[in-house]
């Protein structure tokens, strides 16, 4: 079973070589099997890759992100046809109804301000928004048409930071925030493609401009464990990428089960799919915060 999350952040050149991925320095060399790997993070660009090693990942469906001279995630690469059976996944997609995809829409946000409670519990903030977060959970609606994830997150981030935050500011809590939800996406990008669907066909988030809509509304209940990361910088004073990173060396409990990263994602996108393929709620597998 994959586990591994291989970040590479020096010069180097990377290479595939009978099952493994070899990693070259002038003075070093490492190899790691690839059944072995999740997710490969090149970290820098100064990095030579050979395409020997690139079809390999693809074909493998392994996760890869590549990173900008700034260090921050820029691109990611998996199969253009993530399933034999991708043309009765994406008809699936297409024909599932306004109801369930509401219905499944109303229990992400839930579970998403469920999250965002745990994590205000967890370090002390003001009990009157975690009250008013309760609220906001019991008021969701089908397709959260009065729009409480919008609500919630506003009485969040500012009882998280401070009253003056915003997600637009450009400040390092929103660089590990950023950096944080994008890694995560990334995630959500794999799930969805290797599964046969489309990540540009959302069931709530429809922005023309978004190639990424269906992995959006995934993702959500997944943000709370990136803010908690968020809060322990803030707290600390001290931000860093590799804060961001130990996300991948998490458990999360699913499924009557501590799983990785990697696996609970897929535990928990599988789940979402069956929901609105059988028209039952009853069918998703979220996260539990417990362990925040």
């Amino acid at each position: 079973m994959a586990f591994r999350t291989v970040i590479i952040s020096t010069h180097s050149k990377i290479e595939y070589s009978l099952d493994y991925l070899v990693y070259r320095t002038t003075d070093t060399e490492k190899r790691i099997h690839l059944d072995e790997v999740s997710t490969v993070i090149f970290e820098t660009t100064n990095i030579s890759i050979t395409t020997r090693l690139l079809v390999e990942l693809i074909k493998r469906k392994i996760n890869v992100i590549f990173c900008d001279v700034e260090h921050n995630p820029s691109a990611q690469l998996y199969p253009l046809y993530g399933a034999h059976n991708s043309l009765s996944k994406i008809t699936e997609q297409l024909n599932w109804d306004n109801k369930i995809k509401g219905d499944v829409w109303k229990e992400i946000v839930k579970h998403k301000i469920y999250g965002q409670r745990a994590v205000l519990s967890k370090y002390g903030r003001v009990k009157e928004s975690t009250s008013l977060l309760d609220e906001y959970i019991n008021d969701v609606d089908i397709d959260d048409i009065s729009n409480r994830e919008g609500h919630a997150a506003k009485v969040y981030f500012n009882s998280l930071f401070n009253e003056k935050f915003t997600r637009s500011d450009d400040s390092k809590i929103n660089m590990v925030l950023n950096y944080g939800y994008s890694l995560i996406l990334s995630l959500f990008n794999r799930a969805i493609v290797t599964s046969g669907y489309l990540t540009q066909i959302g069931i709530h988030h429809k922005n023309e401009f978004n190639h990424f809509n269906f992995s959006c509304d995934l993702m959500e209940p997944y943000r709370p464990f990136i803010d908690k990361i968020a809060c322990e910088c803030y707290l600390s004073k001290k931000f860093s990428k590799e804060d961001v990173l130990s996300i991948f060396q998490s458990e999360i409990f699913i499924d009557n089960s501590h799983q990785n990263l990697v696996n609970s994602i897929n535990i928990y996108a599988n789940s979402i799919f069956n929901a609105l393929n059988f028209k039952d709620i009853r069918k998703i597998k979220f996260p539990s915060y417990n362990d925040l």
